[in-house]
């Protein structure tokens, strides 16, 4: 990030190459929307090139990426909050045919789909029902591969707290997924990047 600051875009690249299939993945996650996720990813990039010049080491890059990306998603949350609440309508969840878009391997039984279908539907019902401090460092640890430390500094809490927060969201996943007979939640699930 230094070297991009001083203006090899050579650099840029190498970032970029590095961290947008973890970007993406915790953006979509977040959203469940492919547009809202690409929108969100483009703006984390914009903020990182416009704040290049200020760019300061004081953390790994990862960790000042993911601290936008958080960023951009709370605001992002909290716009459509606003136009929600000044327009007074019913808004469906963005993202209800994202089921659409995960690839089955070919030659899967029609069994076999629907009972992975369910898994993966019971899965997000279970994480949208996280409290939201715990659903953002579960996503942030398993969909970006940062460490407690990382996570508890982007979010803004003590690293306690955030082994906290995730150890809740894993219990409750599980239980959610036990006992709905589904089994335990992936970790690092992959999803498509941007534009596949």
């Amino acid at each position: 990030m230094l070297r991009y600051a001083r203006g090899d875009l050579a650099a840029f690249r190498l970032l970029y190459a590095r961290h947008r299939a973890a970007l993406y993945r915790y953006l979509a996650r977040h959203t469940h929307d492919p547009d809202t996720a690409n929108d969100l990813f483009q703006e984390v990039w914009s903020r990182v090139i416009e704040h290049r010049a200020r760019y300061e080491p004081r953390a790994k890059f990862r960790t000042f990426l993911f601290r936008i990306a958080h960023n951009c998603f709370i605001d992002h949350h909290r716009r459509a909050a606003t136009r929600k609440q000044s327009h007074s309508v019913s808004v469906d969840m963005p993202g209800e045919d994202w089921i659409d878009t995960l690839r089955v391997p070919e030659g899967e039984l029609p069994d076999s789909r629907a009972e992975q279908t369910q898994l993966l539907l019971r899965y997000r019902a279970a994480l949208e029902a996280l409290p939201a401090e715990q659903r953002d460092v579960f996503l942030l640890y398993e969909q970006s591969g940062l460490s407690l430390e990382e996570v508890a500094h982007i979010t803004g809490v003590g690293t306690e707290t955030a082994k906290s927060r995730l150890r809740y969201a894993l219990a409750k996943l599980r239980g959610a997924l036990t006992a709905s007979g589904g089994g335990a939640p992936e970790r690092r699930v992959p999803l498509e990047e941007p534009g596949t």
